[in-house]
């Protein structure tokens, strides 16, 4: 079978809902519904994110990071540190350790290394749409971080699957995006119960569909994935140049620009995106 093939194979599967997880996926996800769950209180939380060693982790860097530490006081238990950082930020971040627990499996090095290099682009690009949304489109800013985190799930997915069929990343990464990333991202949004504003503002990164200044959380998205100093290792963007810095998208921001911002803003980034990796 040729690569295209394989991926066509893959695509069709995805959109059928046939999608081969890792069970611990399956454990998460029970634990993100339970965090969502409203009459799920503060000590039921912390208890359940206490039980997962990675969420628990992340959740106190989070607590820890500039965006959440202002005062510059540093949490060292959880519960503390879900009191701070909120339910809504805790969803994310379980979808955090969802998305990673997709690639877990891969053994091989040069998969292994674009699986890592994927989820570096992820973190960046959460921790931009956070304060792009905070500072400049005004959207939710909880719901731009978890876009960020889970607008490249499709390409995890790809990549848990792709020692089944040696030979399945090689020649056009255009070919991903031809016959693999809607079908297959979209299957595995609706496996994740991806809220409907989330899918369809990746939807719109998919389509290099974007306003500048950005208005909504699809701008506020594809901006992010363009100022992302890491690059997905699937793809480039369609329009999108090799090097997005300030310096090629600039605009008025408040009273400055948006260079300023990002340049002011530079140690908050670095810290959420540290905490998120």
């Amino acid at each position: 079978m040729d690569r295209l093939e394989a991926l066509k194979r893959i695509a069709a599967q995805a959109n059928r809902g046939e999608l081969t997880f890792p069970t611990s996926v399956d454990a998460t996800l029970k634990l993100q519904r339970a965090l969502t769950d409203p009459g799920c209180h503060l000590e039921a939380a912390a208890r359940l994110v206490q039980a997962e060693p990675l969420l628990a982790a992340r959740t106190v860097a989070i607590a820890n990071s500039v965006t959440f530490n202002r005062a510059g006081i540093d949490v060292t238990n959880v519960p503390a540190a879900v009191q701070r950082v909120g339910f809504r930020t805790l969803g994310a971040l379980a979808a955090a350790v969802i998305v990673r627990q997709l690639d877990s499996g891969i053994t091989d090095p040069d998969l292994r290394a674009k699986a890592d290099q994927l989820w570096q682009h992820s973190a960046h690009v959460a921790a931009l749409a956070q304060l792009i949304a905070r500072r400049v489109s005004h959207v939710d800013p909880e719901t731009a971080m978890f876009a960020g985190i889970v607008h490249e799930v499709g390409g995890f997915y790809l990549l848990s699957r792709a020692e089944e069929y040696p030979g399945l990343l090689d020649g056009d990464p255009a070919d991903w995006i031809e016959h693999g990333e809607v079908a297959i991202g979209r299957a595995v949004l609706r496996k994740l119960d991806v809220p409907v504003p989330v899918a369809a503002a990746i939807e719109a990164l998919w389509n290099g569909m974007r306003a500048l200044p950005p208005e909504t959380l699809g701008d506020t998205l594809q901006l992010a994935d363009d100022l992302a100093p890491e690059r997905s290792p699937l793809h480039e963007r369609p329009g999108a140049t090799d090097i997005q810095s300030a310096a090629t998208i600039d605009f008025a921001v408040g009273d400055g620009t948006l260079s300023r911002l990002l340049a002011d803003s530079a140690e908050e980034v670095r810290s959420l995106t540290s905490a998120l990796l």
